[in-house]
């Protein structure tokens, strides 16, 4: 066989093989794009998951000792100081936690009202006390325009919370109001509204009320 037919014959071979490779082609190709694909996925660095902004928590973001914070009115005159042990704000609620508070409030006519605790929590505007063991409030005795007497209101509890701004007074737990010289009242649960001279006693309610003469029942109202 000459060396012309030879070489014709192992090209038509190669030709032939081509032809069936090139059927497959494709399908290698595919393949090839697959494997490159996962393996770009493996070694992607992974981006960290975005981090939920967490809720705040209930941690003092400020200390104060030994203070005094006073509240004055638009006309300048004193509307109220509380003074303090310690005092813890916190952030999440906006609120003051006082240890030992000492509350000197005045209303519009001018009377004096003093609240007392072994702990308080005051909201930021100082419109609501929250005041906790051994809580007392007082409303000293005063005179309005028109000549009456209001009596000393004394008022004690484990838990009393103020309204200065409805001048109203609750607690869900049991209460003694003592008033003037010689009243006192106990009760499970209280609601008293200064505004409207009106004390609800719920629970298992007592009162004693003292004797009073007559020209001082004329000038005195509950």
């Amino acid at each position: 066989m000459s060396q012309a037919l030879v070489s014709r014959s192992v090209w038509a071979r190669l030709r032939q093989t081509w032809d069936h490779l090139a059927v497959y082609f494709p399908i290698f190709l595919m393949g090839l794009m697959a494997l490159s694909t996962y393996w770009l996925v493996r070694n992607t660095p992974v981006m960290g998951e975005v981090e939920l902004e967490s809720a705040p928590r209930h941690v003092p973001d400020y200390f104060m000792r030994d203070f005094s914070v006073r509240v004055f009115g638009a006309d300048g005159k004193l509307k109220s100081e509380i003074l303090g042990a310690e005092g813890r704000h916190y952030p999440d609620t906006d609120t003051l936690e006082i240890d030992h508070p000492h509350i000197r409030a005045f209303s519009s006519e001018g009377r004096l009202t003093i609240s007392r605790a072994e702990r308080g929590v005051i909201n930021a505007d100082g419109s609501e006390a929250q005041l906790f063991n051994k809580a007392q409030i007082v409303r000293e005795a005063a005179k309005t325009p028109q000549g009456v007497v209001l009596p000393r209101t004394e008022l004690r509890s484990d838990f009393l919370h103020l309204f200065a701004n409805t001048e109203n007074v609750r607690s869900h737990l049991p209460v003694e109001m003592l008033r003037g010289s010689g009243d006192r009242f106990t009760a499970d649960r209280m609601d008293y509204d200064n505004l409207d001279r009106i004390i609800q006693l719920q629970g298992r309610v007592r009162g004693t009320i003292a004797p009073r003469s007559q020209t001082t029942d004329k000038k005195t109202t509950p």
